[in-house]
Order: structure tokens, then C-alpha cells, then sequence
């Protein structure tokens, strides 16, 4: 058997397992909401549960990663990639639970209660007993089109599984765009663009979490790409550049992420400076002022994109600092606490290695390609900075990355590491090993650190005669 035949039955194989695991002891509606992996193995199926979560995810992985420079053609890719995801679009949400809040919130909408001020236990939404009690009483991070969207599904779906059925296929309509648009960057970057759809739409996270929970970040990747897309193919003309700072205002109006992309993509309009940050800027402004004022919430999102940060977690990398300090700090005061100051912290670094990379992509030789290719750092690092990091996060940094730079290996790595972390019914492991989870995190943030140190001084050091 060809190894290409043979990697992509291995992949196959994998999402199957998983979407057995899936029926088996997935985020049903019904299902027990303080599970964790003790309870899943002594219920019903357990062992099974896990078996198949784990080998399917590990068969994936390594498919995955094996292909990674074997693909022979974007078709190819493309169509082992969407084999690979056809499995998920038939099994009950998986990995997460939040398809249930954002069908709650779109039934909030349709009744005239604001979701930027009410949490779903205030209409209640009829499948209120289906949401995490964490999101029961806290409003919506999402933004205004997001909202629009999940009360269009609501009312094309009927019911809860309609419902849901219509936001996979939105979610679907997201990764298509993607896969539309992502060889075009690659090719600007001198990557081969199927390796770029490979890893961009192949990992083990596309299936199992971003279909099948499914997640509105699919929506705005999708409509980031299509900007960068219609950028790099055809960005001279200013209707043009109008167009993708609208897509781009479109998919901060699903989530505030894709702001970060917006200066970036100042730099790859191939048009005067002043002009392109004026386009972008007024295609970005009016996109998402036409969307606020239609849906008539205004920007109750925003401060409500703070409720996450209750959630203490050792899977973001500046929360994982300062748990490890506040647990040496208590062996001295009991109510030390320093997550909030390594937290504040590290948003201060964000914003200063925000504007690195801005003015590192301005003075590149190849200012489009430096562009594209900063855009994709800064979204890691956003990713790596920010107060809570959910498993999917990383498919941000990874679509860009994936179409920008070869060296892709630290990222992968972190992509498979990234989707043992969740259950099938959407619990995260990181709820139950906080300890030794954020030292363990913290120890190899040292020796990442410290390894890439080296490699610097090596390559820097001259080569004795």
C-alpha cells in the first residue's frame, strides 16, 4: 500500500474512533455536566470512551504530522482533509459545550433580551439545563454578528438539533473559506500550498473540536483569510481594499481576536500607506458599525468579554505563572494571589509585542510577505498572552502560520498536546491538574526559553578558522 494511502486510511481510522467516542460519551444535552475522567471511566462505556478518544486522537495526530511533507498536491490535501472532517458532521457536539450557549443566546436575541447584559438563565432559554452552569448567568463575549448569526440558526433550525445541524454548517461554510483562500498566501510566501492546507485543515483539532463542538471561530478565521486573500490577489484597487477591511470588520464582529489582524493588514494593501489605513479603516469601521446597529445591541460585548477570567487555568501561559507563584507564596500567606498581576503583566507585553511586530513587518524587504507572515506571530501571540486559553485557540496562529513559514514543528506539537487536553464531552483536563499542571507548564516555558536562547547565540557566534 502507498504510504500516502496508508497515512490517510490511519487519519480516517482515527476520526472514526473518535466519533464512536463521540456517541458513546460526548457533550450530549443531557449529559452528567460535572463529569470527569474518574466518573467517565466507571460509567457506562467508560474504558470504551476513553480508548477510543485517546488511540483516535493519537492515530490523527500522527497521520497528521507524517503527511506533513508528503503531500503531493492541494487537491490531495484538500480532499483527505474534508474525508477526515465528514465523520463529525454526523455525531452529537463534541469537545465543548458551547454550541448549547450560542443557540440560547439566539433564542435571548429573538426575545428582546440583551445577551451583553443577561446571561441565558434570564429568559431562560428553553435548553437552558444543556449550558455549562459556569455560562448560565454571565453575558455573551461574542460580538454582534455572532449573535445575528445564532438567531438565523435558531430560527432555521427549529429545535435544538436543527439548531445545531445549522451552525455546523456555518461552522463548515468557515473552514471551506479558509481552504478557498490559503493557497493564494502560501504561494506569496514561497510555501507549497499544499502543505499549507495539510496543516492548516488536517490536525487533529478540525474534526473533533472546531466541527463537531462546533465553534464560531471557524467564522472568523474564514473571513480573515478571504481579507488577506483578496489583498494578495487583487489589492490595488481601492474598492478592492475597502472590500477586505470589511470582511476584516466583519470578523472582529464575531470576535474581537481579528483586530489584531487589522494593522497587518494595513501593510499588504499595495497602495500608498496613508490611503490603504484609510480603506482598511473605513471598511473595517463600517462593516462593523452596519452590523452593530442592525442587531441594535451596541458594544455591551466588549466589557463583557471579561467574563473569562474566572476561569483559572494552567493551559494559559501567563495564568500557569502566576498559579505556580501564588502556590509558593502561600506556604508563607494564605491568601497570596498573584494570577491577576502575572495576568496584567503579560497583557502589557502583549500590546509592546504587538507593536514589535507591526514596525518588524513595516521595515521588511518584502513588506507583504513580512505582513503576512507577522500577522501570523501576532495572532500566537495573543494566543500565548492572553488570560484563558481554550484547546482551539491555536488553530488561530496555525491557519496563518501554516500558509507563511516552514517552520511549523513547535506549533504542531503544541496543536496535538492541545487536543489530548479535552474530553469528548467537552471537559478540560486542565480543570482537574492544576497542580502540578501550571509548574509543569512553567518548567517548560524554561527550557523553551532557555533552548531558543542557545540557538540564538550559536547562530550569532562566529565560526572559529
Amino acid at each position: 500500500m502507498h504510504v500516502l494511502t496508508y497515512l490517510r486510511l490511519t487519519g480516517l481510522a482515527g476520526s472514526l474512533m473518535l466519533v464512536t467516542s463521540g456517541w458513546l460519551g460526548g457533550a450530549h444535552p443531557h449529559a452528567d455536566l460535572a463529569s470527569n475522567p474518574v466518573s467517565i471511566a466507571r460509567g457506562p462505556y467508560g474504558p470504551a470512551i476513553l480508548l477510543l478518544w485517546l488511540i483516535g486522537t493519537g492515530l490523527q495526530a500522527w497521520a497528521w504530522w507524517s503527511a506533513r511533507d508528503r503531500t503531493p498536491s492541494v487537491r490531495w490535501a484538500m480532499v483527505t482533509a474534508l474525508l477526515w472532517m465528514l465523520p463529525f458532521l454526523f455525531v452529537p457536539p463534541m469537545g465543548s459545550r458551547d454550541v448549547y450557549s450560542y443557540v440560547c443566546q439566539g433564542e435571548m436575541f429573538l426575545h428582546g433580551i440583551d445577551p451583553y447584559r443577561f446571561g441565558v438563565s434570564e429568559l431562560p432559554c428553553t435548553w437552558l439545563d444543556t449550558v455549562s452552569p459556569i455560562w448560565q448567568h454571565t453575558p455573551t463575549p461574542y460580538g454582534p454578528l455572532s449573535i445575528l448569526i445564532a438567531a438565523a440558526v435558531v430560527t432555521l433550525g427549529g429545535g435544538l438539533t436543527g439548531a445545531i445541524v445549522v451552525f455546523r454548517l456555518v461552522t463548515l461554510a468557515g473552514i471551506l473559506a479558509v481552504a478557498a483562500g490559503l493557497p493564494a498566501l502560501a504561494r506569496r510566501c514561497g510555501v507549497d500550498p499544499q502543505r499549507a492546507i495539510w496543516l492548516a485543515l488536517a490536525g487533529p483539532l478540525l474534526g473533533a473540536h472546531m466541527l463537531a463542538a462546533p465553534h464560531n471561530d471557524a467564522i472568523m478565521l474564514g473571513l480573515a483569510v478571504l481579507a488577506f486573500f483578496v489583498l494578495v490577489r487583487v489589492g490595488r484597487h481601492p474598492l478592492v481594499v475597502l472590500g477586505a477591511g470589511a470582511l476584516l470588520g466583519l470578523a472582529v464582529a464575531v470576535k474581537a481576536t481579528a483586530g489584531v489582524l487589522i494593522p497587518f493588514a494595513v501593510l499588504l494593501a499595495a497602495r500608498p500607506f496613508l490611503q490603504s489605513a484609510a480603506l482598511i479603516g473605513a471598511g473595517s469601521l463600517g462593516a462593523f458599525g452596519a452590523v452593530t446597529a442592525v442587531s441594535g445591541l451596541g458594544l455591551g460585548w466588549i466589557p463583557a468579554m471579561r467574563v473569562g477570567d474566572g476561569l483559572i487555568q494552567f493551559t494559559s501561559l501567563p495564568t500557569a505563572v502566576g498559579m505556580t507563584i501564588t502556590y509558593t507564596g502561600r506556604l508563607f500567606a494564605p491568601d497570596f494571589d498573584a494570577v491577576p498581576a502575572a495576568r496584567n503583566v503579560a497583557l502589557v507585553v502583549l500590546i509592546a509585542t504587538l507593536v514589535f511586530l507591526w514596525f518588524r513587518a513595516l521595515r521588511g524587504p518584502d513588506r507583504p510577505r513580512a505582513a503576512l507572515h507577522h500577522a501570523a506571530l501576532a495572532l500566537a501571540a495573543f494566543v500565548a498572552l492572553v488570560p484563558v486559553f481554550h484547546a482551539w485557540y491555536i488553530l488561530w496562529p496555525l491557519t496563518l502560520l501554516a500558509a507563511t513559514t516552514v517552520r511549523t514543528r513547535l506549533v504542531m506539537l503544541l496543536t496535538i498536546a492541545a487536543a489530548f487536553l479535552v474530553l469528548p464531552d467537552g471537559g478540560g483536563l486542565s480543570r482537574f491538574l492544576k497542580f502540578p499542571g501550571a509548574p509543569l507548564v512553567v518548567i517548560a516555558l524554561i527550557v523553551l526559553v532557555t533552548v531558543q536562547a542557545r540557538r540564538r547565540r550559536v547562530a550569532v557566534e562566529p565560526v572559529p578558522s
